[in-house]
């Protein structure tokens, strides 16, 4: 059995069309049944070495930034290299005895390349340019599949798309966090 507290609330998505990349994700941390903050921020923007990466994550807070931190080291030791930082940062994750404990999922891009990093050793690049990570990730990511050869770009897509999930998922709200790189 897990020492895990049982966290849940966030859906976090990622989609890659026309030359941008959107990173977006709800605002709802829960503990259990109860709702603890509905205004979180799990999209950032971080800048190792002048260069632009937007990530996202689901799971404990405390382990995601333990994370960012560890990527943006990997992002400066290897610049404009997330394919190399994130495998780097995986492989760490997957061997290091304290990282190994770490709860959390990422999402991350330079608006090139976009990658899902598991503490499983996964450096993952989705197809269809579509990825979804956290409790209401399979929902988010259905209605983006569903939504990506439409007219609509990506931001529009990650919006309603997110806005499905936070409808059917009890741990997802419709308090957004978006972030757009490249094109």
């Amino acid at each position: 059995m897990s020492d895990f507290p049982g966290w849940h609330g966030t859906t976090i998505i990622g989609i890659r069309k026309g030359g941008r990349v959107v990173v977006a994700g709800d605002g709802q941390v829960s503990v259990g049944q109860t709702v603890m903050k509905g205004t979180a921020r799990k999209v950032r923007r971080l800048s190792p070495g002048g260069a632009e990466v937007v990530a996202g994550f689901a799971g404990s807070t405390a382990d995601a930034f333990t994370l960012l931190e560890r990527l943006e080291k990997k992002l400066e030791a290897t610049p404009g290299q997330l394919a190399r930082a994130s495998v780097e940062l995986a492989k760490d994750w997957r061997t290091d005895k304290y990282l190994q404990k770490l709860e959390a999922m990422l999402i991350v891009t330079d608006g090139r390349d976009l990658f899902v990093i598991t503490g499983a050793g996964d450096v993952l690049e989705p197809e269809h340019d579509v990825t979804a990570i956290g409790s209401g990730g399979n929902y988010a990511l259905a209605a983006a599949r569903a939504l990506i050869d439409s007219d609509l770009d990506a931001e529009a897509i990650a919006r309603k798309a997110m806005a499905i999930a936070a409808d059917i998922c009890v741990y997802t709200n419709g308090n957004l966090t978006v972030e757009t790189i490249g094109g």
